[in-house]
């Protein structure tokens, strides 16, 4: 018998998130999630006509932005 798992839980196996699954992840919201996209401060791929976000760039931006903290 499979459990249920919630919504925000972190799933490995995926390829790419939504815009919103981005945002949870980096736990801001939708709205500053697609700021970051256009300025191109995170990593996003159009797949036909929807928006995803690669897996690691949550991460990746993370990181960009720790590095930047501690050089100033």
């Amino acid at each position: 018998m499979e459990t249920a798992r919630p919504a925000d839980a972190f799933d490995p196996t995926l390829v790419l998130l939504t815009v919103e699954e981005a945002a949870r992840r980096l736990r801001v919201g939708r709205t500053f999630c697609y700021q970051l996209i256009r300025s191109g401060e995170l990593e996003s791929i159009p797949v036909g006509r929807l928006r995803r976000v690669p897996a690691d760039a949550p991460a990746e931006y993370v990181a960009r932005q720790r590095a930047a903290q501690r050089a100033a």
